[in-house]
């Protein structure tokens, strides 16, 4: 029924669209630097109602044009504005991209000297396999956490934790393997643990650095397998004021939201502002009933029970702005409340008195609330051929888990709710120093600091209270052999030091002493005990580009240090039902990686090849062991370390046909096995499986105040996964439709347009299992079919 009621939407939409106006026709061009001939990303093109911005490549398309005739304007920091007339014969769909020169900025040499910096080592130039996302996509894939808006890039997976929360996977791993990076300061929050997301507002995120692979060169420890770096916005143009309205809401989980933001300049101050406030319900799963611990647990109208959740945002930030000195200061706060799927946590919930069911928007026990201050500072000075990069920053992060007071083992009741508080302060300071030597040279240096207190409450323990000190120096070479050929070499030294405080349980536990009796004692759960740990690592790199073609080559070495978690847990996890037991004697994760991408980019057709070769000699897991503990008989899990082989890569093709037709295939898969340890010949767990996506963008004609409409189908094919690595159990493949419709709606006036979005995910209400999810581990499926629509509305 759903199917023929889709076809029919599917069928009446397109034909009335497309029957209404008269077939555009489509611009395309290609800017380059006229003084290297080096394609320009990111450039604004803009004409009467048409705008495009540039690829990395230097291309851009404005598609649905009516006009024969019309006058573009190319814009872009660190260069002279340029216009440009077109007739539709001269860009017709055979001929060639019109190919603009932009010539650099003379009226303003400081400032060029403060930006033009960045064009001598854009992504295309650099041999790491990065991706630069833009506000488009971000507005175009928009889901209900910034991880699972990536997560349509190839190599990108996330841990979803429930619908408002999820982890980024960058090539099969996450946690503190991946860096999140914001205004140049690493997101620093409880990221180590398997069901805490990141606390950051993803409406405020206009651009979107993504490196697939090492990159410890320039971000540290932990940025062992990518890097999510959250640029700064742009610097709005001189005295211009705009601000913009976010509406979204969502059917599965009865989801309402709002976001608006601001920004402002005067001739050299500048502010911008955002509030963002979004309400969800329980969300809807494709069956009534979860097998778990063989227990059955029905739910109440497909509602998975006591996932609903509320997060308030909200950021300022205040900027200045000469020809050589910029800064800028941002204050953030991200505070939410979500609640926890019932039946995961513990067994406990069958003796409760609580009604789940009562009603979808209640947030009941268990569920956590967390809160995320933030101050950065970031300052850039240029000093002649030297751009001094100073980020300092400031974080506060409290977590609280809640969850029904009841006795465990020999825990008497709790007195209240608060199983675990997590406080953490971190202070960060980044200073690099860019030298632009000349033409052919370009040197990076700088050094990176970072100091993190984490105290703990609460009546239940997993880890103590600690101080972690880094401390890395680093610096890398460009070197441009020709306008075609770029060597990038670099090397970092790290040094660490963690210092663990001890713990004692808050109640008496049975111990047998030797002599035959028995004592009640309080254990000790942890010991004051420091530790430190210093690390080499450095990488190569070779970047080739010939007309539409580049390559890129890329060996390297990081590392990672062993966490608070990793070294001194000592307690039962009820999130996972499970006991969790550190390794004191662990040492730091080596990874050594090869990467390697093929890229080309013509007229009509792109393609992305980009696999990779890992090996690690000492990667930290934790690992299932036949032992139980004695208050609860719960099975235990031990940290330990073994070394594992990797391999594996993402390709992607995309296509225009007739003008109005874009398609778009990629595909992604790892490789992991253990050579060594207990686990020896499995894989690692939350190992993504083979998966494809295939995407189908229509454009059609305009209609009335309708312009730019355009229909999005996502088809996702997923493998089974079969190599697991116990408890995990095999997941079986699937496949899942989704389906988007985006138009820029002139309601108010001619000039500023409204932006919908009407999307449908999960068309066909599939019940399917994500190998990566959080609640996979207790056979919750995905959720089901959602219906949702957001408008952005300026002013």
């Amino acid at each position: 029924m759903y199917r023929k009621l889709l076809s029919m939407f599917l069928f009446w939409g397109i034909y009335i669209t497309a029957f209404a106006q008269h077939i555009p026709h489509q611009i395309k061009g290609k800017v380059l630097n006229a003084s290297s001939l080096n394609p320009i990303e990111g450039v604004t093109v803009m004409g009467n109602g048409l705008f495009a911005v540039t690829s990395a490549s230097g291309e851009f398309y404005i598609n649905n044009v009516k006009t024969d005739h019309c006058v573009l304007t190319i814009s872009h920091v660190g260069f002279e504005i340029k216009q440009i007339h077109v007739t539709n014969d001269e860009n017709d769909e055979d001929e060639e991209a019109i190919k603009i020169l932009l010539n650099p900025s003379r009226t303003s040499l400081k400032e060029v000297q403060l930006y033009a910096k960045k064009q001598f080592h854009q992504p295309i130039e650099m041999p790491m396999i990065s991706k630069q996302v833009d506000k488009e996509f971000m507005e175009q894939n928009r889901e209900n956490s910034l991880m699972q808006t990536l997560s349509k890039i190839p190599g990108v997976t996330t841990i979803n934790i429930g619908s408002g929360q999820s982890k980024p996977v960058i090539r099969g791993l996450g946690f503190n393997r991946v860096v999140v990076v914001q205004n140049g300061v690493k997101h620093e929050a409880q990221q180590w643990g398997a069901d805490h997301g990141l606390e950051i507002d993803q409406y405020a995120v206009e651009s979107i650095k993504l490196i697939k692979g090492p990159a410890a060169i320039m971000y540290g420890s932990d940025a062992i397998a990518g890097v999510v770096d959250i640029q700064q916005p742009s610097i709005p143009l001189k005295n211009t004021f705009k601000g913009e309205v976010n509406v979204l809401g969502e059917s599965n989980n009865d989801l309402l939201g709002i976001s608006t933001g601001i920004t402002a300049r005067t001739n050299q101050w500048f502010y911008r502002t955002r509030l963002t406030y979004r309400d969800f319900a329980d969300y809807k799963v494709p069956t009534n009933k979860i097998s778990y611990e063989n227990y059955l647990f029905n739910l109440h109208d497909n509602n998975l029970r006591n996932t609903a959740g509320k997060e308030a945002d909200a950021s300022f930030s205040l900027g200045y702005k000469n020809n050589n000195f910029i800064t800028e200061t941002t204050f953030s706060n991200v505070n939410a409340k979500n609640g926890f799927f019932a039946n995961a946590h513990g067994l406990e919930v069958r003796n409760s008195d609580i009604d789940y069911d009562s009603s979808n928007r209640d947030i009941d026990f268990p569920y956590h609330k967390v809160n995320h201050f933030k101050i950065t500072n970031n300052t850039k000075i240029a000093l002649g051929d030297h751009q001094l990069v100073i980020d300092v920053g400031f974080q506060n992060n409290i977590r609280e888990e809640h969850s029904e007071p009841v006795p465990h083992g020999y825990m008497p009741k709790p007195e209240n709710s608060k199983e675990r508080r997590f406080h953490k302060n971190t202070y960060s300071l980044n200073i690099k120093d860019d030298i632009h030597i000349n033409d052919q040279h370009h040197l990076v240096a700088g050094i990176n600091l970072e100091q993190q207190q984490n105290t703990i409450g609460g009546w239940g323990f997993l880890i103590p209270t600690y101080q972690r000190f880094t401390a890395g120096a680093f610096v890398y070479h460009q070197l441009k052999i020709n306008q075609k050929l770029d060597i990038m070499s670099g090397i970092r030294y790290d040094f660490g030091l963690i210092n663990t405080k001890e713990h004692f349980d808050w109640y008496r536990t049975p111990v047998e002493n030797n002599d035959g009796t028995t004592s009640q004692v309080y254990l000790q759960r942890a010991r004051n005990k420091s530790l430190d740990f210093s690390n080499f690592s450095g990488s190569v790199g070779v970047n080739y580009q010939h007309h539409n073609t580049t390559y890129k080559v890329n060996i390297g070495k990081s590392f990672r240090m062993p966490l608070a978690n990793e070294l001194a847990s000592d307690g039962i996890n009820y999130h996972m039902y499970r006991y969790e037991r550190g390794n004191i004697n662990l040492q730091p994760e080596s990874s050594y990686q090869a990467d390697v991408e093929f890229n080309y980019a013509g007229n009509k057709v792109h393609v992305n090849v980009s696999p990779f070769v890992n090996y690690f000699d000492n990667y930290i897991y934790l690992n299932p062991t036949s032992n139980y503990d004695n208050s609860e008989n719960l099975q235990t899990y031990e940290f330990t370390q073994a070394k594992v082989f990797r391999y594996g890569g993402e390709v992607s093709v995309a296509t225009t046909l007739f003008k109005k037709l874009e398609l778009q295939a990629s595909g992604e898969y790892v490789y992991s096995r253990q050579t060594s340890g207990a686990k020896k010949g499995f894989t690692l767990p939350f190992s993504p499986p083979l998966s494809g996506l295939f995407t189908a963008t229509y454009l059609f004609k305009d209609l009335s105040f309708i312009t730019s409409p355009k229909l999005v189908v996502d088809y996702k094919i997923t493998a089974s996964q079969e190599e697991i690595v116990p408890p995990e159990e095999i997941t079986e493949g699937f496949q899942v439709m989704n389906i988007s419709w985006f138009a820029n709606l002139y309601l108010l006036n001619k000039t500023q347009s409204v932006k919908a979005k009407f999307k449908i995910n999960n068309v066909f209400n599939t019940k399917y299992f994500n190998h990566t999810s959080f609640y996979r581990l207790i056979d919750v499926p995905e959720p089901g079919r959602n219906f949702s629509i957001s408008l952005t509305i300026p002013f």
